[in-house]
């Protein structure tokens, strides 16, 4: 019996390319008949190519986020402070309230622009589920994992901060839970890091399975004055975009107009509109109709992305960012509940959940890091896991309005994001060096065929 049980919980390893997935020893004190199974190890050469290519395009957003999110608060902080609300609070065509479509410029940007972030996040979804780490149990496990603790401790530690001060600001409880992965590799580029690539691949497959539990908080636990007509509606858009891109059909004069509708009528329903980018994402397939080459979803991904890290992100952080202190109590500030509830639910409750729950999954399971990592690497990258930058902007909107206390909010989603960029920054430089020569093997290509070696001395390279 404990052998079948056993076995079915090493099937959720991550298997390594080089060993198989750990079975229980047929004698429990020989380890030399045991194989083990390697967290963190190098992914396949497609895969490591296509994790490159949307790192690279995340970075870029993400220093463009930073630039926006230091201009608003300059901005917001200036003489001027009184220019920058009018702008986010003008409203460019007032409509009636029809179809809730008479929002300021922030409010397009929170509700509208993020629409396209999260229409990415679909497609990274229906990708890794149909042809990336997710679609097998084993590799999807670490990652699956990690997301949980990195969500289920952030909220129990604002739970636990918030509780001890009479329960004020209990509604934010998801504020903390998700992770901003062009922010963290904003940071990366910013301190040189040559983070390992099967480092950087579980980051970026955490922070999409973050981004699908945040949307999946959002629909539930922020929706405010449902109306069941108008989501049912959108199911009509929806399912005439999802057929032109089964049949392969990209006619934008056609699918934006979707979309559109899709959007409008999701919003319309009370149910935060950003989630009709994730089903529209999800409809799009994965695979090539001849069964090679990259997909409608790699496709539509490579035309997206761009558009959704250089141009949306930064804009909704420009106009989600922009906290003024001047005149502000700091003190009663930093010692608000909530405040210190946010932070401390980033900087502490993100780390120790994503680096507990993948430290008891390997000793539960018997499983060991690749040979290049270590504990402090992993410690390196929870920390990076606290950056939760946009999506938490976008939640403390949704729990607490406009007004003071979100403000608050926000300055503690900056406090508790720069504070786990600055102590990640700390501890992955240590071992830069290291990451470097890592690095350099990875991408020696002796022969100059454009595969690095070491995907070419490994099955499935």
């Amino acid at each position: 019996m404990c052998r079948e049980v056993w076995s079915a919980v090493s099937s959720l390893l991550p298997a390594h390319p080089e060993v198989d997935t750990f079975m229980p020893d047929p004698a429990p004190h020989d380890d030399r008949t045991r194989t083990v199974s390697r967290l963190f190890s190098r992914t396949s050469w497609p895969e490591a190519r296509f994790v490159a290519d949307m790192l690279r395009t995340e970075t870029v957003g993400g220093g463009l986020l930073l630039l926006g999110a230091l201009l608003a608060l300059v901005w917001a902080n200036s003489p001027w402070e009184a220019s920058y609300a009018a702008l986010g609070d003008w409203v460019p065509w007032p409509t009636g309230r029809g179809m809730h479509l008479d929002l300021s410029l922030a409010g397009w940007a929170a509700d509208g622009l993020l629409a396209v972030f999260f229409f990415v996040v679909g497609l990274e979804l229906k990708r890794e589920f149909v042809a990336g780490d997710l679609r097998d149990p084993r590799r999807a496990a670490l990652p699956v994992v990690a997301a949980l603790g990195g969500m289920l401790m952030p909220a129990l530690v604002y739970v636990g901060v918030t509780v001890t001060a009479d329960g004020a600001g209990l509604r934010g409880w998801a504020i903390p839970t998700a992770t901003d992965i062009a922010f963290a590799l904003a940071v990366l580029a910013v301190v040189s890091s040559h983070l390992p690539q099967g480092l950087r691949a579980f980051l970026l497959t955490l922070a999409v399975v973050d981004d699908l539990l945040a949307i999946t908080i959002i629909a539930v636990f922020y929706t405010a004055d449902f109306s069941p007509l108008p989501l049912l509606g959108a199911l009509a858009p929806i399912g005439i975009f999802a057929l032109l891109v089964q049949l392969r059909r990209i006619w934008w004069w056609a699918l934006i107009p979707l979309a559109v509708a899709a959007w409008t009528l999701v919003h319309a329903s009370g149910v935060h509109a950003t989630v009709a980018g994730v089903l529209l994402g999800f409809t799009v397939p994965v695979r090539h109709r001849r069964g090679s080459g990259p997909g409608l979803a790699e496709h539509l991904e490579h035309r997206w992305r761009p558009i959704s890290a250089g141009f949306a992100v930064p804009v909704f952080a420009f106009f989600a960012a922009g906290v003024s202190l001047r005149g502000t109590d700091l003190g009663a500030v930093f010692t608000d509940p909530v405040v210190i509830a946010v932070v401390a639910a980033l900087v502490l409750g993100k780390s120790i959940g994503v680096f507990g729950s993948t430290f008891l999954l390997a000793r539960f399971t018997r499983a060991e890091l690749d040979e290049d990592i270590t504990w402090s690497d992993l410690l390196g990258v929870a920390l990076l896991a606290g950056i939760g930058f946009t999506v938490s902007l976008l939640i403390g909107e949704l729990a607490f309005g406009a007004g003071s206390e979100t403000d608050r909010v926000k300055t503690a989603v900056l406090v508790g994001s720069v504070i786990s960029a600055l102590l990640a920054s700390a501890l992955l430089l240590r071992r830069n060096a290291v990451y470097r020569r890592i690095s350099e093997r990875e991408s020696a290509d002796a022969d100059g065929d454009g595969v690095p070696d070491v995907d070419q001395q490994r099955p499935g390279g």
